[in-house]
């Protein structure tokens, strides 16, 4: 995830908060547009870039009933 926020700090020339909320609000954007059952991949991808414990998927009848 650091790497994707210094990419986003040297291209937009913004601080590194400015970064990480533009990402941020980038996740979110692409979250809104995915059907519901695919959008917590989203956060799974992101938490796979920070390196850090990736949230559980939910098992696959519990999201379909969501």
């Amino acid at each position: 995830m650091q790497e994707l926020i210094q990419q986003v700090k040297d291209k937009a020339g913004i601080n590194d908060e400015q970064a990480a909320k533009a990402i941020e609000a980038v996740k979110d954007f692409v979250k809104s547009k995915l059907p519901q059952m695919i959008a917590g991949n989203v956060d799974v991808w992101f938490a796979g870039m920070a390196g850090g414990a990736q949230p559980q998927k939910p098992d696959a009848a519990e999201d379909f009933l969501d």
